[in-house]
C-alpha cells in the first residue's frame, strides 16, 4: 500500500512511519526537511510545508491512503481534508488529540477542571478538526484519539481499543505509548474497523 504521512520527522509520524515500513507498505515522508531522513528501502522523503495547499496537495497525490499527524494550532480540517479531496485519495487517518474524549456524561477531558492549562487550546483545536471531519461525507475519514498520556515507549502490541470515552488502566492511569498507537492506526489502515469514526486506544 502506498502511504502518505504529513509530519513524518516529528514524534509520532516518525513512529507510523517506522511501523508501516515494518509491515512492507511504501511511505512517502512529507515535511518541511523530510529530504534528511536516513535511505531506507520503502521509504519516500519529500520536501512539503504543510501550509503550501498546492504543493501538499500535489505531493498527496497517488496515495492509498493518507495519515495527517500536524498539530491543530498549525492547521484545520478544511485545509487538510481539501488537500486530500484535491490529491483524490479516499481514505485519511489523523492523529487526534485525547481532549475530545469523553470521561462522564456529556464531560470531555479538555473541560474538566485538572486539564492542563497549556494544552487547552490545542486540545480545543483537535475537537473542532473533529467536529468538522464529522460533516465531511466525501472521504473516508478516521480520527484516532491516544490516551491521556502519550509518549514514546514501548512497542508491546498489548492494548484496548474504546470508542469515545478515556480509557484508563486499573490504576486510573490513561497512557499509551507512541509506538503501540502506530500499531493501531496501521491496523485501522490495514482493515478498517472505524470509517468516518473517532476511537481510542490505551492500556
Amino acid at each position: 500500500m502506498k502511504i502518505a504521512i504529513i509530519g513524518a520527522t516529528g514524534n509520532v509520524g516518525s513512529r507510523l512511519t517506522d511501523e508501516a515500513l515494518r509491515r512492507g507498505h511504501t511511505v512517502t515522508a512529507l515535511a518541511r526537511h523530510a529530504s534528511q531522513l536516513p535511505a531506507r528501502d520503502g521509504l519516500i522523503p519529500r520536501d512539503v510545508d504543510a501550509a503550501d495547499n498546492k504543493s501538499l496537495s500535489e505531493a498527496l497525490a497517488g496515495h492509498d491512503t493518507v495519515i495527517s499527524t500536524v498539530r491543530f494550532l498549525q492547521t484545520t480540517a478544511a485545509q487538510i481534508a481539501g488537500a486530500v479531496k484535491r490529491a483524490r485519495v479516499k481514505r485519511l487517518l489523523v492523529v487526534g488529540g485525547a481532549g475530545s474524549l469523553y470521561v462522564g456524561p456529556g464531560v470531555q477531558l479538555v473541560d474538566t477542571p485538572g486539564f492542563p492549562a497549556q494544552y487547552k487550546d490545542e486540545a480545543a483545536a483537535g475537537r473542532d478538526f473533529l467536529n468538522a471531519l464529522r460533516g465531511e461525507s466525501e472521504l473516508e475519514w478516521t480520527f484516532l484519539s491516544p490516551s491521556a498520556l502519550f509518549m514514546p515507549g514501548e512497542r508491546t502490541g498489548t492494548f484496548r481499543v474504546g470508542e469515545e470515552n478515556l480509557l484508563s488502566d486499573a490504576a486510573g492511569k490513561s497512557w499509551i505509548s507512541m509506538e503501540d498507537y502506530a500499531i493501531a492506526m496501521l491496523d485501522e489502515i490495514e482493515k478498517p474497523a472505524h470509517v468516518r469514526q473517532r476511537y481510542t486506544v490505551g492500556y
